[in-house]
């Protein structure tokens, strides 16, 4: 071999080993060390454990929590509760409408968009926002006040199948836009339930909205949930979804507005499947691990990129095969997050040294909650690392004495 594929060999196999040691703590814009990010999960594993009453992740969260606009009791939606309750008529839907003994009015009816009935011989009919039984009185009024009846006929009218709604959809949500809910594709309809005049109306309840529109996140005040309809603002406490109650869910029209107002805080008791959390973590993961050569091999698959809501950095991270192995090759790997202040946009890097983290009785406090669009990215152990370094000189040496 000659001097300069020598030197040559010798300089990569430095290079090699100089990557081996350890790099700087990624930089943040946000004070995530003392946990003032998003979360205060986010600070490193590093500090005075005597302080550990003080410093507990749940403590320093609460610290920023604006009072809850729905006050301590869970009051506040009885007014809104009461009006907004029970089915409403939106455009669009398909009403059947039946006058006893009568063939000139009886049939089915779609809500205009202009949101009223229009039957024939009567003034059009306002069935937006309106119960069956209202537009049942105003039928039967106009009937008689036009001489059609002398009395008042019985009548029925009943939803054959409820439309779809567009409602706009903002505040502490993880894609504030605006949502389209409910309705049941062409292929889907059930026609047995239409004939029978069943229609569900789950598919446009407030929760579907918020659900569509990403779930809430931790930072809202489910307490005061507002609902502006026709220019009238409506307050609903909505924290009995997350304590085990009924909770109010209120069927939403189109042109309704839904605004979740923010507390300014992270709320652990948030971060848990509900009727109006996120549906699931998405991860974008990369786990590179000796001797897998590519995530197929590494079992990232489906199952392992979605997470139920709710799940930790370290539950990922295992569950992507980053923990784990021979105790003297593979025990001291490491793993970053990548996550994004969902408030403000700003963009984080966590990383987690994973062994230690395992070995802290006070993990909890320093293991973040997964947000929607993290990023998970493992990282080999330095002898891994070195044992990549010596399979790389062996092949330059060999290139070299084939030459």
């Amino acid at each position: 071999m000659s001097q300069t594929l020598k030197f040559g060999s010798v300089l990569l196999a430095v290079l090699a080993l100089g990557n081996c040691t350890g790099f700087d703590t990624p930089d943040n814009l946000e004070p995530v060390a003392t946990g003032n990010g998003y979360q205060a999960q986010w600070r490193a594993p590093d500090v005075d454990r005597k302080n550990a009453q003080f410093l507990r992740s749940a403590n320093i969260n609460a610290s920023k929590c604006r009072p809850a606009r729905g006050g301590a009791d869970g009051k506040g939606s009885g007014i809104a509760a009461v009006v907004l309750r029970g089915e409403r008529l939106t455009r669009n839907d398909l009403v059947d409408i039946r006058i006893a003994d009568d063939d000139t009015f009886s049939g089915d009816y779609v809500i205009s968009r202009d949101g009223t009935i229009k039957l024939p011989f009567l003034t059009p009919i306002l069935a937006q926002g309106r119960s069956t039984g209202e537009v049942e009185s105003e039928i039967a009024s106009q009937l008689i006040a036009g001489d059609f009846f002398d009395d008042r006929p019985r009548i029925s009218v009943r939803v054959a199948d409820f439309a779809s709604v567009t409602v706009g959809v903002s505040g502490a949500v993880f894609e504030p836009r605006s949502v389209e809910i409910g309705g049941v594709p062409g292929d889907q309809v059930d026609s047995r339930r239409q004939s029978a005049l069943g229609a569900s109306s789950e598919g446009r309840n407030l929760s579907a909205a918020l659900r569509a529109a990403g779930g809430v996140r931790p930072d809202a005040d489910i307490s005061a949930v507002e609902v502006r309809r026709n220019g009238t603002l409506h307050v609903l406490d909505m924290r009995g979804v997350f304590e085990g109650q009924n909770a109010v869910d209120i069927m939403l029209l189109t042109g309704d507005s839904v605004s979740v107002p923010s507390r300014g805080c992270f709320q652990e008791d948030l971060m848990r499947p509900s009727p109006i959390s996120p549906p699931g973590v998405s991860l974008f993961l990369s786990n590179l691990t000796q001797p897998a050569a590519g995530n197929a091999t590494s079992a990232v698959g489906r199952d392992v990129r979605e997470v139920p809501y709710g799940t930790r950095y370290m539950q990922a991270v295992i569950d992507t095969n980053c923990v784990g192995g021979a105790r003297a090759t593979s025990a001291d790997r490491s793993a970053v997050l990548f996550s994004r202040n969902p408030v403000t946009d700003v963009s984080v890097v966590i990383e987690r040294d994973i062994e230690d983290l395992l070995r802290r009785a006070d993990r909890d406090d320093y293991d973040p909650f997964l947000l929607p669009g993290d990023s998970i990215a493992c990282y080999d152990s330095t002898i891994t690392n070195i044992g990549e370094v010596g399979r790389v000189i062996g092949i330059v040496g060999l290139s070299a004495l084939a030459l």
